[in-house]
Formats: C-alpha cells, structure tokens, sequence
C-alpha cells in the first residue's frame, strides 16, 4: 500500500510500500508519523522520492517473493531503496549480501531513528544492516515483568503517544483502521517462525489503545480492527490492575464507548484461549462486532499435537455452538494449513468433517511449508509437494461450497453495512456488514442510494437480497443513527 502525499515543498521525500498484515499496516503508520517528525515528506510517486521504504513480510515463501519482488521493482526506478519489517528483521545481513538492490536492510531497533538512517541513505553514508537475534530473549521470561524492560527496545506499532503530533500518520481515509493491541507471541506452534522476529508477548496498556483510538476516530475512523499476533493473551502481562487475564473483555467496551466509533472489531483469537466471558462479550456488546477470528489451523487432534496446538473437532464445534448461541447470525472465519507432516487421509477427511459441521464465514486454506528455524522444518512424514497441492485443491473446493452455502443463508435477512466506497464499478455502492472483516471475508454490493446518496463511514440497514460466493447484494432501507 503506497502512502498519500503530505508535507510542504522542498523537504526531502520517501515512498512509504506496505506487505503483509494489518500489524505492518500499522507499523507502516508509525513509520510515516517518524519521518514525518524527521523532516520527510511522503509521496505515493516513487519516481519523485528520494527513498523508497518497503515494510516487507517474511511470514511464508510467497510473502517473502513479493517483498523482494517489490524491492527489485523500485530499484528499477533509479530511487534508493531501504528495506525494513519482518523480512529485514529476520534475515538482516544476509537478506543485504543477497539482494545488493537494496541500499540499507534495516531492522525494528532502527525505527526510532529512521529518519536519520535515510539522511544516511541519500548522502551516500553506510548503514551498516541489522543484526537479526532472537526476540524473544531481548524481554524476561516471565510476562508480568515485561512491561518496564518493554520501554528499552523498539516494538513497532507501540509508540503512538497523546501528543498534538502524534507518532502515527495515516496513509489513507479509509473509515476502518487497524490498532495495534499487543505484539510478538508466546506460544510455541511447530510451524511458526514469527515469536522469533516479532518477538515475546507485549501488551500495550488500555490508556494507550484508548487513547490511539480516540484520536484515530478524530481522523475519521468509524471501525476500528484490533491486531495483534494474539489477542486472547491480551493482558496477561499487564498485571492486576488491569484484569491480567479478563483485561481485553473489560477494554472492548470501553472502545466500543469511544466518541465516533461505531465498531469495533477484534482479530486473531486463539481457539484455546477463548473464554467464555469473551465470547460473551464479543457476542453481545453494542458496538463490538459479532465476529470470530479464529486462528484453528486443522480439525484433528493428532496434527494439532504435532503442530504443538490443542484442540479438536469436538472442543472447536462446542466453541463455535457456544458463539452461536449468543449470535446465530455471528461471523466466524478461520485458516487451515493442510498437507503438514504426518497427516493423513483420516486427517484430511476429519478436517473436511470440522469444515462441514462447522458452517464457517470464510476460511483461507494454505498449504504446508517449511519455515526456516521452526521445529516443523525437522519432523519427519514429509509430503511431496504434489500430494500438498492436491489437498490444498481439494479442500479449498470444499470451503468454497460451504461459504457459500453460508452466505445465501444470509438471504432474506438484514445487515448493517459500513459504506467503505461510493463509487465503484459494478454497484452503487460498496460496503462490508458485521460478519465480513476488511479485505479478506466478501463485501455487502447496494443495489442502489437514494437521492443525496450516503457518504463512505456512512453505516446503513440492508435487506440481503441475494449472494455471489461470499459476497452480498443488499438494498438498503435506511440510514442507521451514529451511536
């Protein structure tokens, strides 16, 4: 995502290119607050800046192409490049000897200062590339005592601070914006490599998240979407005082309260931490979004053991029961990896089983690969991958059945449609309702505005009328009072 254009002339310039989640989103933001701060302007035409920055993903293979991919094609314009995010953190220096594209492979601890780094860059100094380690040994074991050593190390996205001039600037007017709710993770999933770059566990504390959010609704935010690597753990190193392990079931409400929001929408649920209190709160508080992002991976018992995760098809359709008996009309989505080492047809099948009873929103399938560094990387029952590719096939046809299915459900009812675009190519007007999350669950099509047409953040009552995969057409019968 390129950043808008800001700042007076003359001052030095830098094009700010966006991969991966809604967490470097955020990141990206604080960035452009940074060197905003520092003196540069930003601008969306890379040929006219004298930097490009790309906060690149290093989660899976592909991610880690495009990120290179798009490194490479900036070089191509004759601009400097500077390289930061999870792939510049994770690989460093050998990420610079490889790919000599780049002028400067800088790391999260750079961030601070990155605006002098860039002076660096353009005057032909040196910046030496960052140094990966492992994160997770920069903050003490125990979680509770986090918070104070948490100042001494640069968590991006944490350093939004009250100010007249906040560290964060907005790179669009999108009526939805990501807040960072904490960073890094504790678990030990067998596949992932993130707590290795990203990190421990950090909470940021509930007057920072309500104060970012307060200014983000100033700035025209009406949806805010909480992110986090792991948002049931939010809390737990906070302390007492604020809830330790009920802290994000007493923050929702007091977000959802914020002056001009209108929803709040919560992320990355980890099915084994999801409490009961929580379900209820998400489920049945006014201005939080009766959605379940939850992070189930598979259906049986035996490849989430050797994914180092709990769980089973019995406990995931309880959980799934449990939300739906608060909200039938929830929305739940998830992602699955299938082909993993060790799994079998009977896995497969189970997981087709999950998939079915489960009725889901929306599921995003990937297939298995290995991570550098993970302790999946050395099991043994290793696919081929043909045989991934087919499952990966062959359950992705089954999901795309079963949203379907899901969504013509839907026909007949009402949604409530945060309008996100008023002018698009194939509908008067574009919009998401409570079960769809931003970018990746559908989207509600209006089959008309009436005269005065409604304004994007608008959130307008639909009739469903009908469905095209996930996505809806809605007619909308009115304007929905702001909260």
């Amino acid at each position: 995502m390129p950043s808008s254009t800001t700042g007076s002339s003359g001052q030095r310039r830098v094009t700010l290119l966006t991969l991966g989640c809604a967490r470097n989103e955020v990141d990206s933001e604080e960035l452009a607050g940074r060197l905003n701060a520092g003196g540069w302007q930003l601008t969306a035409d890379a040929e006219d800046a004298d930097v490009v920055v790309v906060n690149t993903c290093g989660f899976v293979e592909s991610a880690k192409k495009d990120s290179i991919d798009t490194v490479l094609a900036a070089a191509e314009t004759g601009t400097k490049v500077v390289a930061v995010g999870c792939l510049a953190e994770r690989y460093g220096r050998e990420l610079a000897e490889n790919l000599p594209e780049a002028d400067a492979v800088l790391g999260f601890d750079h961030y601070p200062n990155l605006a002098d780094k860039l002076d660096d860059v353009v005057a032909g100094r040196t910046v030496g590339s960052h140094q990966p380690s492992d994160r997770r040994a920069l903050l003490p074991i125990t979680p509770v005592e986090r918070q104070p050593a948490s100042t001494a190390i640069a968590v991006p996205g944490h350093e939004w601070v009250p100010t007249a001039d906040p560290l964060r600037t907005r790179l669009d007017d999108a009526p939805v914006a990501a807040l960072k709710i904490a960073s890094g993770c504790d678990r030990k999933c067998s596949f992932c490599a993130i707590p290795s770059f990203r990190g421990s566990f950090v909470s940021r504390t509930p007057e920072a998240v309500l104060g970012e959010a307060a200014w983000l609704a100033r700035n025209g935010v009406r949806e805010l979407y909480l992110v986090s690597e792991n948002s049931t753990s939010y809390g737990k190193d906070l302390g007492r005082e604020y809830g330790a392990g009920r802290a994000l079931e007493l923050l929702l409400p007091k977000l959802a309260e914020v002056d001009g929001i209108e929803r709040v929408r919560v992320s990355y649920l980890q099915p084994a931490e999801t409490r009961p209190d929580l379900v209820r709160v998400i489920a049945t508080t006014d201005g939080v979004a009766g959605y379940f992002d939850l992070s189930f991976q598979h259906a049986s018992a035996a490849v989430l053991r050797r994914m180092r995760r709990f769980g089973s098809t019995e406990s995931f359709l309880a959980l799934i029961e449990q939300i739906r008996g608060y909200d039938p009309e929830a929305g739940i989505r998830t992602n699955v990896i299938v082909g993993f080492p060790g799994e079998t047809e009977d896995d497969v099948a189970e997981l087709e089983h999950f998939l079915t009873e489960a009725r889901l929103d929306a599921a995003g399938v990937f297939g298995y690969s290995d991570e550098d560094g993970t302790e999946a990387a050395t099991l043994d029952g290793k696919l081929d991958r043909a045989e991934v590719d087919a499952r990966v096939e062959r359950v992705t046809g089954l999901v795309e059945q079963l949203t379907t299915q899901r969504a013509e459900d839907r026909i007949g009812g009402v949604v409530d449609v945060l309008i996100e675009d008023t002018a698009p190519e194939d509908a008067a007007a574009v919009g998401r309702a409570v079960h769809q999350g931003p970018e990746v669950d559908g989207e509600c099509l209006l089959t008309e505005v009436p005269d005065g047409g409604y304004a994007v953040g608008d959130i307008i009552r639909c009739d469903v009328l009908g469905a095209e995969g996930v996505d809806l057409h809605v007619r909308p019968t009115a304007l929905r009072a702001r909260r």
